[in-house]
């Protein structure tokens, strides 16, 4: 009775995590998943996650919804498909393509988790890097690096900080852990470091979406301010 009355003690509400729609080779990133998935649920996390309830995707967002978290799948209507993905789990939030998929993940989330995926993983994670890069937004940015999964991207970024690429200050915006829990609580105590480029740059206006740009509101949930920034919406091809 006393874990029913558990209190989140994190200072998010809701996660998004990237990870494949393949369950890959190991066992070891099924289980990651799961553990995830567990953690989430441990601490009263919601998640919200690309749709669909297969592969990483699938595992982890049913540890979920069947602990009693909520689950927020958003998938673009061209992969609704039961065929391609499966049948999304928890609340689903249909959109247009794949930018505006990534778009609402951002704004409906307070902190990003990879776990194992293939290329719309490293994708979606460097995207979300990017942004934090340019200021665009300052939420805690982290990957699961089952068995090494990551060793080569991770080594990849020092690379770029050593000729010169990447500042070290930003190189900071990526924090990486073996394991979910370790990951989790790595987040929790994440202070951003980095020198954003767009905060340095001068504010821009709000534009009508029919001009197929949104503002960095969009991301931070926030009203305009001086890191306001213009970012394009493709329109579904």
């Amino acid at each position: 009775m006393e874990e029913n009355k558990a209190v989140n003690s994190s200072r998010f509400k809701r996660f998004c995590v990237f990870c494949g729609s393949s369950s890959g080779n190991r066992n070891s990133y099924r289980d990651a998943a799961l553990e995830l998935g567990k953690e989430l649920v441990s601490m009263r996390l919601d998640l919200v996650y690309g749709g669909g309830s297969v592969g990483l995707m699938g595992l982890v967002s049913q540890e979920v919804h069947r602990g009693g978290g909520h689950v927020i799948g958003i998938i673009p209507k061209t992969l609704m498909s039961k065929e391609i993905t499966g049948e999304t789990v928890g609340e689903v939030k249909p959109v247009a393509d794949m930018h505006q998929r990534k778009a609402e993940m951002a704004l409906h989330s307070e902190c990003f988790i990879a776990l194992p995926g293939g290329y719309g993983t490293l994708e979606e994670l460097l995207e979300v890097i990017t942004w934090a890069q340019l200021g665009i937004h300052n939420k805690p940015v982290g990957l699961i690096n089952v068995d090494g999964y990551y060793n080569y991207l991770l080594t990849f970024l020092d690379k770029a900080v050593d000729d010169g690429f990447i500042k070290p200050s930003q190189r900071n915006i990526v924090v990486s852990a073996p394991t979910a829990k370790e990951l989790v609580q790595k987040l929790e105590e994440y202070v951003p470091m980095h020198d954003g480029v767009v905060a340095q740059a001068s504010p821009s206006k709000i534009m009508d979406p029919k001009e197929n740009f949104c503002s960095s509101q969009l991301l931070t949930g926030e009203e305009e301010g001086p890191y306001t920034v213009l970012l394009p919406v493709y329109q579904e091809w």
